[in-house]
This record gives C-alpha cells, sequence and structure tokens, in this order.
C-alpha cells in the first residue's frame, strides 16, 4: 500500500490528477482545509477534478516530497496518513512551500474520504498574491458540491 501511495503522489507531481480520480469512490468526500479559492469539500469525481484543474492553474509544477507514509486496517477499511511537503511555482512566478498531512480512508482500494490538513494561512497569502497579480479564479468561491 505504501509503494500505491507514492505512486499516486507521484502522480500528481507530474500533474495527472486523472490517474488519482481512477482510485476515487463514487461516494467520496474531499476536504481541502481553509476559506480561500482551493478550500472547502467536494462529494464527487467532477466536483474533484474542478478542483484539481483550478490546483494546477494556480499552482503549476506542484510536487510533493513525502516525509512519512503510515497505513492501518484492512483493504475493507484502510486509513492511510501521508506527511509532505510540497513545493510550487504559483501563476505569478513566487514561491510556494507548505506542510502537511493527508487522511485518506479506502474500501477495497478506493479512496472514500480524503482530507488535507495543511497550513491554510499559507494557502490564504498565496491566493492573495495571485489575486493581486491579476489571476481573478484566486479570489473565486471555493468548488463544493
Amino acid at each position: 500500500m505504501r509503494r500505491f501511495v507514492r505512486q499516486v503522489f507521484e502522480s500528481l507531481n507530474h500533474g495527472d490528477y486523472e490517474t488519482v480520480l481512477k482510485g476515487v469512490s463514487p461516494i467520496i468526500t474531499h476536504t481541502f482545509s481553509g476559506i480561500h479559492a482551493l478550500g472547502g469539500r467536494r462529494h464527487s469525481i467532477e466536483a474533484m477534478r474542478q478542483w484539481f484543474q483550478r490546483l494546477y492553474r494556480l499552482s503549476p509544477g506542484l510536487n510533493f516530497d513525502i516525509k512519512n507514509i503510515a497505513v492501518s486496517g484492512a483493504p475493507w477499511n484502510t486509513t492511510i496518513a501521508v506527511e509532505w511537503v510540497d513545493a510550487a511555482k504559483p501563476a505569478d512566478g513566487s514561491d510556494y512551500v507548505n506542510e502537511g498531512v493527508h487522511v485518506i480512508k479506502m474500501r477495497w482500494g478506493k479512496a472514500v474520504y480524503i482530507h488535507a490538513y495543511l497550513d491554510t494561512q499559507k494557502v490564504a497569502q498565496m491566493c492573495d498574491r495571485l489575486v493581486n497579480a491579476g489571476f481573478v479564479e484566486a479570489a473565486a468561491l471555493p468548488i463544493e458540491d
């Protein structure tokens, strides 16, 4: 399972969120903490797709450096915690670095719950910088359903 998790984050490092979405259950709760354009909660694969598209428009070159992976449970009820440091070059050319943890719950190989815990103030500051640089999408309402 740890190898699978590393592959998922490696796909994200290449901007390949479609591969990630193939591993998501149609019954999903995807939460990205904070009050900003990337925050909110989604419950469908299509809303997650729209969220990933926005994420990569606002922070191209996003790259996760995985620090630790913890896995517990059986295949029908698996909990995964992934500690990471991420970096990106936001659309305004500034630097962005954050750290956090994803908590992922899986049922029979499909993610049913994903919650990203991170420094939401850093994300909000990135969005503010992008708005000031003319990227209006960085001030958009969260994508939720």
